[in-house]
């Protein structure tokens, strides 16, 4: 290989050590190694920022305004209402959920419908006396197949099309993928059901909160007349506690939380004090409080309603500014009014001082905050969810029937070709803004900039590893490689190699790495260029294996409580069935050779 092919193959083996260990977020990651590129000159300037003139990151950002649109007027809670239905069996709830979850992901973006559906799945749950990680994982691995069936049900086929585009090459038609993901979606989805029994029970994250809330809190009340009746908070030494924190008063019917450090204390205040609960105990020996006698039971189940302080399940996404910072560090209560009273990770039991753990992807968050809460960061990226426990969430439901119709537009005048998908894209966004729907902030707030720019930015590290020639040399070793198994051999070591790139870092990143890679086997073999093309598609999908492939999967891995392995177990079988289908399916609808 060349100085070039060494330098781009090591800058990219660092960009995916960088992505698995999630030490920083992804978007930085992907742009600081397409600078290393462009100042080593591997890259000109033009192909190091050619995303962000592609039409694949204006498609993403527009569909993520219809996405918000659909979220925000209710549009999707008929349907999963109805899709769970009443309780006549396991497997046939199953069949309906994952049907309906499929459909609406063929032309919504996935991680809307997730985000929407989740909390009403764990509320069904409860109330029939099921446990929520029998549907959550199906749910999710249904919206994933959807996403296959039209270039609009993910972000991976935007990055495709734009990519195919960016080479001089048609972009995807609104259903050139149902010929190949029409089959694997129904196979997928009998697979989910009949494969019900390899489910977990597991203890959901709202079970497992309640728990902890329990373990952790104590009530204490403000003595009559006693030495902390109108002082501060701050004054009565109740600020800076080790170990412990001040995280509610009830004064009569008001709630106060978060607690300010000025708020002063009156006779007979309340005060839940939250932490380690060997430390809790030593409030005791505060003189002006005295301990109720048994430890309060936060009704996790069962949250006030009404417009006091709400309980809330926050989960961190990957692009959270909080991964890594502790809640002291990242000053959570005064930045997001709001205090968490326990923290719950899938993988291992909290236990220590909720102040000192640092977060990671996937964490689940009991969030006590005002009724604002949600309203103020739903729309930002510090979390993937946020769900009120009493399970209400103010919706528009006025606007849900223009949403239906602006989105059905968009449909049709892509399917018969009057306008591309990007400007079908752009065209529903605006309507949405126009018609009321949104306002442009909240359009605007829609748009996850850091996907656009993980998106954006991935064409220029595709376009170095096609220049640099490094794309030309693992293409040589995959020809010689599966030569031996003929042309659909070839295919398929390209479609392997991308599904098990995917089950580590995000499937936009996959995407734009195995573009270049597969172009270039395809030409080395005198084979078809789409077909390749639609294997990295199918590839960088079926994130089946691991809950960090994709964010729906973390998602669910919180708050059903799954355990890594979980996902190996369950969608094992699913990624053999999905990558054995794409091999036969796809070289019937793109020939490989012409």
């Amino acid at each position: 290989m060349t100085l070039q092919a060494w330098f781009t193959l090591i800058v990219v083996v660092g960009l995916l050590g960088v992505l698995v260990t999630e030490r920083i977020s992804a978007s930085t990651a992907v742009l600081g190694a397409v600078l290393v590129l462009l100042f080593s000159r591997i890259v000109t300037v033009t192909q190091a920022f050619s995303g962000f003139s592609n039409p694949a990151p204006i498609t993403i950002a527009a569909l993520y305004v219809l996405a918000r649109a659909v979220e925000t007027t209710g549009a999707l809670g008929p349907f999963v209402s109805r899709a769970m239905g009443r309780s006549r069996g396991e497997k046939r709830v199953l069949g309906r959920l994952t049907l309906a979850s499929a459909g609406l992901s063929a032309f919504i973006y996935n991680t809307p419908i997730v985000a929407v559906a989740s909390p009403e799945i764990a509320e069904w749950s409860r109330r029939n006396d099921r446990a929520a990680s029998r549907y959550l994982l199906p749910m999710c691995y249904a919206v994933s197949l959807g996403g296959l069936l039209t270039v609009l049900g993910s972000s991976i086929n935007a990055v495709v099309s734009g990519l195919l585009e960016s080479s001089g090459r048609r972009p995807l038609a609104i259903f050139e993928l149902t010929r190949v993901g029409g089959p694997i979606a129904a196979v997928g989805l009998l697979l989910l059901v009949a494969s019900a029994r390899f489910l977990p029970k597991r203890q959901d994250a709202r079970q497992a909160l309640s728990e902890t809330a329990r373990q952790f809190t104590v009530e204490m009340i403000v003595t009559p007349e006693g030495p902390l009746v109108g002082l501060t908070v701050s004054e009565a030494g109740l600020r800076n506690l080790e170990g412990v924190f001040l995280a509610q008063i009830e004064r009569g019917t008001r709630l106060i939380a978060p607690v300010e450090p000025t708020e002063i204390l009156a006779s007979g205040d309340r005060l839940i004090f939250a932490g380690n609960v060997s430390r809790v105990m030593d409030l005791n020996r505060i003189r002006g409080l005295s301990s109720i006698a048994h430890q309060r039971d936060i009704a996790v189940d069962q949250p006030r309603r009404g417009p006091g302080p709400r309980l809330y399940e926050a989960v961190i996404g990957p692009s959270s500014p909080l991964i890594g910072q502790t809640l002291k560090g990242a000053s959570f209560r005064s930045h997001y009014a709001g205090a968490v009273l326990a923290i719950h990770r899938p993988s291992a039991e909290v236990r220590e001082k909720l102040g000192g753990v640092k977060l990671h992807v996937g964490d689940v968050l009991l969030v006590l905050a005002g009724p604002e809460f949600r309203e103020r960061w739903f729309d930002r990226h510090d979390f993937l969810v946020i769900s009120p426990l009493d399970g209400t969430v103010p919706l528009r439901t006025r606007k849900a029937p223009l949403v239906g119709l602006i989105a059905l537009g968009l449909i049709v005048v892509t399917a018969i070709g009057l306008v591309s998908v990007v400007e079908g894209a752009l065209g529903a966004a605006v309507l949405l803004v126009i018609g009321g729907v949104l306002t442009p902030a909240e359009a605007r707030e829609a748009i996850d900039i850091n996907i656009l720019l993980i998106v954006a930015g991935s064409f220029g590290v595709a376009a170095a590893i096609a220049k640099s020639g490094l794309a030309d040399q693992i293409a040589r070793q995959f020809v010689s490689g599966f030569a031996r198994f003929g042309d659909v051999g070839i295919l398929a070591g390209v479609l392997v190699a991308t599904t098990l790139v995917t089950q580590v870092i995000s499937n936009s990143a996959t995407a734009a790495t195995m573009f270049p890679i597969a172009i270039a086997t395809a030409n080395h073999a005198h084979l078809s260029a789409r077909a390749f093309a639609i294997a990295v598609l199918i590839g960088a999908s079926a994130s089946f294996l691991t809950p960090i492939g994709y964010d729906t999967n973390m998602m669910v891995y919180g708050l059903g409580g799954y355990r890594f392995a979980d996902f190996g177990r369950y969608g094992l079988v699913l990624t053999v069935v999905t990558v054995g289908l794409a091999i036969v399916l796809i070289p019937i609808g793109w020939p490989l050779r012409t």
